[in-house]
């Protein structure tokens, strides 16, 4: 299973129902996640550019994304933004592989 970094803005109705009704939005998001083969490891919510980000792991990259368009389409977001994670062995195994491949690549020049 891959690991997969959700991120999103909260719409202001959505911040303003949180404040007049605080509620606890991981278990939302367990539920959407769990829903399709998913497993939520984290859920938080964040400062900058973005009002959350969840860590989450799923069977396929079609799992993960029908979870981050049913959660986008409850329109509570104003932006969702779905980043695939690489381990530490899957990155070096990629970098063995760009270093043994003759991929034939060249860069533009001038």
């Amino acid at each position: 299973m891959s690991f997969y970094m959700f991120q999103w803005r909260y719409k202001d109705a959505a911040l303003k129902a949180m404040v007049q009704h605080p509620q606890d939005r991981s278990e939302a998001a367990r539920k959407a996640i769990e829903a399709y083969g998913g497993k939520l490891h984290h859920f938080f919510f964040a400062f900058g550019e973005f009002d959350g980000v969840a860590i989450s792991e799923f069977p396929d990259t079609e799992s993960a994304t029908a979870s981050a368009l049913t959660i986008g389409a409850g329109g509570a977001a104003s932006a969702i933004n779905t980043t695939v994670l690489i381990s530490t062995e899957e990155a070096m195994r990629a970098m063995e592989k760009a270093g043994s491949v003759q991929s034939g690549y060249t860069p533009p020049t001038a």
